[in-house]
């Protein structure tokens, strides 16, 4: 079984910074990409920013504010800087993984349980 554990969400004020992290455990042979995604009620879930070996994208309207970067020597963690914050940030921030699981063999899509960024005017 694979768990994604985020953290660092919570209240800032506009301008202000908040640094997510998650980190993957369990049964995980490797992992092929991280990612990070938002979520408001009522709207659909949409990526914020996604690493892979081959490199990053990010949302339009994230970029030049936020950062995702990878923990290489634990290769489980994923961090998401936020910098520059405006209340249309406001939303909950969930960590995926596309990884591969060893018991099991499998190929999944793994969810966090997900972590709130409010932003405030």
């Amino acid at each position: 079984q694979v768990q994604l554990v985020e953290s660092g969400g919570g209240l800032v004020q506009t301008g202000g910074s908040l640094r997510l992290s998650c980190v993957a455990s369990g049964s995980i042979f490797s992992i092929n990409a991280m990612g990070w995604y938002r979520q408001a009620p009522g709207k659909q879930r949409e990526l914020v920013a996604r690493i892979t070996s081959g490199g990053t994208n990010y949302a339009d309207s994230v970029k030049g504010r936020f950062t995702i970067s990878r923990d290489d020597a634990k290769n489980t963690t994923v961090y998401l800087q936020m910098n520059s914050l405006k209340p249309e940030d406001t939303d909950v921030y969930y960590c995926h993984a596309d990884l591969y699981t060893t018991t099991p063999v499998a190929y999944l899509g793994v969810w966090g349980q997900g972590t709130l960024v409010t932003v405030s005017s």
